[in-house]
């Protein structure tokens, strides 16, 4: 029930509030609320994530990419993720999720989203995700001249390479464990 809460609030601070560029930053504020915690008394790692979802839909709805995505029949889905928590979110702790698109490939959206408190970051995650239709994925260029962006991607961040050169086959791909990747498996 509180992430139902949590997404209506979102919905109406999105749909009420001030529209961003396309490669403009969404700002959403929580609180760790009790059922956030895990074991250890901070929010739990799989929460992080699930918050995230809600982040990333600021942002459509903010950059008016929710009326081109209905519009067109499209889906957003996630191809993966990764987040590193620096610090950890104590109870009744407030905080900050800023989201942002960094950049695009032929395929891939890639976000960087950020918790932060104050001006500390907690937690620091990049994303990488697609939007589909009947036929398979959208270009990415299309959607963002669709939002009204002109031009390519812009400049990726450093985190960001290294991610993605993670991620390339013969990194630890489908079947692989770290050790195969090593021995070139």
């Amino acid at each position: 029930m509180n992430l139902i809460l949590r997404l209506i609030k979102v919905l109406v601070m999105a749909l009420t509030g001030r529209s961003l560029p396309p490669l403009g930053e969404s700002v959403v504020r929580f609180r760790v609320w009790p059922h956030d915690l895990d074991l250890n008394l901070h929010m739990n790692n799989g929460r992080y994530l699930t918050v995230m979802d809600l982040g990333r839909t600021d942002l459509m709805i903010r950059c008016r990419m929710l009326g081109v995505v209905l519009k067109h029949h499209w889906r957003p889905m996630l191809a993966a993720a990764t987040i590193r928590y620096r610090r950890p979110l104590a109870p009744f702790k407030r905080y900050e999720l800023r989201t942002r698109l960094v950049g695009w490939d032929e395929k891939w959206f890639f976000m960087e989203q950020r918790f932060m408190v104050g001006g500390d970051l907690y937690a620091y995650a990049l994303v990488k995700g697609v939007f589909k239709d009947g036929l398979g994925a959208v270009p990415p260029l299309r959607v963002a001249q669709e939002i009204g962006h002109q031009g390519e991607s812009p400049a990726w961040p450093e985190a960001l390479s290294a991610w993605l050169a993670w991620e390339k086959p013969g990194a630890v791909g489908e079947g692989q464990t770290l050790d195969d990747a090593e021995q070139g498996v």
